[in-house]
């Protein structure tokens, strides 16, 4: 992405920032389905980001299209995005589709929700990591769009709070060539951010209890100088030790890579 079109997520999200209270997890729908009827309509996403058209102009054309069918603050947000400058059209849509799900983290923080959605995000993932017929379902080119979102509202509707579920049924309809593992990690890590902390992902041949976890917390956190939040996975394939990702970040402390590393010492 650009820097100019990460610029112009920066402003919404701080627009969105000013607008908090109002954030609710209708809006946040009606975000997503803004996102989505963009990602439809090539020409009506084109007019939106044209840096060639004056910004009032594609401001009223939000306007025209939205006033009174959705809540205002969605209305003012998707406006907000078409006064911005983006690189091409596709970063326009991404930043909405990223709103969207934003205005639905902010709305289950201030309910009370938000470690539950977080929690239920990881265990879907996992859900996707361990089930390759599923990935390949829900990847399928042929297969419909809502197809693909009534498969998973069936498999996380019964268990999961609403606004996971809505994010999580979005994101399978609206994959747009990306994986469904990558998509949900965005998720997870946005709802982490929510709070101004990241997610490590730990993986270990055995589980952590209650102290080990609380105490690789605490040193992941000093580390990275804000709170971290662990997704720990127990992976038959880690001989000892652990290894922890934290975006893009890797620090392995497995014995598989630590004999590696003396093998390659010894060898030198």
């Amino acid at each position: 992405m650009s820097l100019t079109s990460t610029g112009a997520r920066a402003d919404l999200r701080r627009l969105m920032d000013d607008h908090a209270q109002g954030c609710s997890l209708v809006v946040a729908e009606q975000l997503l389905a803004v996102a989505t009827l963009l990602a439809s309509d090539k020409a009506l996403r084109t007019t939106l980001a044209d840096a060639g058209t004056s910004v009032e102009a594609r401001a009223a054309l939000v306007h025209d299209l939205l006033d009174g069918r959705v809540d205002a603050l969605a209305v003012d947000l998707v406006a907000a995005s078409a006064r911005l400058r983006w690189s091409d059209a596709d970063g326009l849509v991404e930043a909405i589709d990223e709103l969207g799900a934003v205005v639905a983290f902010t709305a289950a923080e201030a309910d009370g929700s938000l470690d539950a959605v977080e929690e239920e995000l990881f265990r879907f993932g996992r859900a996707v990591d361990a089930n390759p017929d599923l990935q390949m379902t829900l990847t399928n080119p042929a297969l419909p769009a809502a197809a693909k979102a009534q498969i998973v509202r069936d498999l996380v509707a019964a268990q999961a709070t609403a606004t996971t579920t809505a994010l999580l049924t979005h994101a399978a309809a609206t994959l747009r060539g990306r994986r469904v593992d990558a998509v949900v990690t965005a998720l997870t890590n946005l709802a982490a951010a929510q709070r101004e902390r990241v997610v490590a992902q730990v993986r270990v041949a055995v589980a952590l209890d209650d102290e080990q976890q609380r105490r690789l917390a605490a040193a992941l956190s000093r580390l990275q100088g804000r709170e971290v939040r662990l997704n720990v996975v127990v992976d038959p394939t880690v001989v000892g030790g652990a290894s922890v990702r934290i975006g893009d970040d890797v620090i392995d402390g497995t014995m598989e890579t630590r004999l590696t590393q003396a093998r390659r010492t010894l060898i030198g």
